[in-house]
């Protein structure tokens, strides 16, 4: 018979139960670890090639940039904001993606003469398709709260250059590595 503190024989309390609650907390521990801290994903999909392959598993920090809402596309605290070269996951379509940080709020965005391509922030020359082109037409500079976010595979991604600038509330968490 196992006994509390006090020294007094306790009834009902076995190794079952002991086991049964250190398991209990254990996996609360685990879920929280999971919402909140850190993640591990499945990616599908080539539009981060070379850098990240389709099938690989992605170890994500969800405590870069904020504290993240679980099961929604926005943070309830932040700390921090994305920088250019950043890898960062967030909700498009319901669907997680994994896309670079090209450009943050304020920076600003040349278009070529011919526009089939942008100039970011005077480093990065991205190609950009005829409806992309119309999508980013009238954008001199990143919105603010919001970032440019393009994958590395810019012939295959489906990224902002399409859907538009993201908003930084909606960014999940930072890739740490593959």
């Amino acid at each position: 018979m196992e006994s509390d503190f006090s020294g007094r024989p306790q009834k009902g309390v076995g190794k079952w139960a002991h086991f049964f609650m250190v398991a209990c907390v254990g996996i609360a521990l685990g879920v929280i670890l999971k919402l909140f801290v850190v993640d591990f994903l499945h990616v599908s999909g080539r539009s981060m090639l070379p850098t990240i392959a389709e099938g690989e598993t992605i170890v994500v920090n969800r405590l870069a940039y904020g504290l993240c809402r679980p099961y929604s596309a926005e943070l309830l605290l932040r700390w921090s904001r994305p920088r250019p070269n950043d890898v960062v996951i967030y909700l498009y379509d319901d669907r997680i993606v994994v896309k670079r940080v090209v450009a943050v709020s304020g920076e600003p965005l040349e278009f070529s003469a011919d526009g089939a391509s942008v100039l970011v922030a005077g480093r990065v020359e991205i190609p950009l398709s005829e409806i992309q082109r119309l999508n980013m037409e009238g954008s001199s500079a990143v919105p603010e709260g919001y970032v440019l976010a393009v994958g590395d595979n810019y012939a295959e991604s489906i990224d902002s250059r399409t859907y538009g600038f993201v908003p930084e509330k909606n960014i999940l968490g930072k890739v740490l590595c593959k």
